[in-house]
C-alpha cells in the first residue's frame, strides 16, 4: 500500500498548474512533494555557476527553474534548480520537458525538512534513470558540493563530495574545474 502512487502523472500536472506562489510541487516514484521557493541566496548561487559556465560557449545554457521529466519511463515531475542543456534544447516542449538533452542537473538545497530524502536520495535515483550524465548538488546544509556522475541502471557510479571551498571537477561531458570558495558567502 505504501508504494502506491498518490495520483496519476496527468492529475499531478494539473494540480501542479495551481499552485501557489509561495511552494513548488513535485511528483517523485509516485508521491507529491512540496519544495521551498527559492530564496536570495539559492539565486545568487545559479548566477554565480552560470557565470562560472560561460567560458563553455554559446551552444550551452544554464537553464534555470526547469520543469523536468525524469525517473523511469518519465513518470516524475522534478524541478531543477538549473539544468545545463544545449541552446534551444526545450523549443516547442510544454510545461513538463524532456531531460533527453540535459547534459548537467543542478540543485541547490532549501532549509525545509522534505531537503534529505528528496535532493540527497530521490533525485540522484530519478536523475539517473532519466540518463542525465551529471547530477551537481549544491548542499548549503553541509557546505559540500556532491557531484554525481557516470549514470547506469539507474545509479550514479561516481558520487564525489568536496567542502565548500574546494576545486570541484566536472567531468565530461561539461569537463569545467569550479573553485567553490564563494559558496561559503550563501550558508545560514
Amino acid at each position: 500500500m505504501a508504494d502506491r502512487p498518490q495520483m496519476l502523472v496527468s492529475e499531478f500536472e494539473e494540480l501542479a498548474k495551481h499552485q501557489g506562489e509561495t511552494v513548488r510541487l513535485e511528483f517523485l516514484y509516485g508521491k507529491l512533494g512540496v519544495k521551498a521557493v527559492p530564496d536570495g541566496d539559492h539565486i545568487e548561487i545559479v548566477r554565480w555557476l552560470a557565470r562560472r559556465l560561460l567560458p563553455l560557449g554559446d551552444e550551452l545554457w544554464l537553464y534555470p527553474e526547469v520543469d523536468l521529466k525524469v525517473a523511469k519511463y518519465r513518470n516524475g515531475r522534478a524541478r531543477a534548480a538549473a539544468v545545463l542543456a544545449p541552446d534551444g534544447s526545450f523549443s516547442g516542449q510544454g510545461n513538463w520537458v524532456d531531460a533527453d538533452s540535459v547534459l548537467m542537473v543542478v540543485e541547490v538545497t532549501s532549509y525545509d525538512s522534505d531537503t534529505d530524502r528528496r535532493d540527497r536520495v530521490e533525485k540522484p535515483r530519478a536523475y539517473a534513470e532519466a540518463g542525465i550524465p551529471i547530477y551537481l548538488l549544491i548542499d548549503r546544509d553541509t557546505c559540500e558540493t556532491i557531484v554525481y556522475s557516470h549514470p547506469a541502471d539507474g545509479v550514479y557510479s561516481s558520487p564525489m563530495r568536496l567542502p565548500f571551498g574546494a576545486r570541484v571537477e566536472l567531468p565530461a561531458p561539461v569537463e569545467i574545474t569550479l573553485d567553490t570558495d564563494a559558496l561559503k558567502h550563501w550558508v545560514r
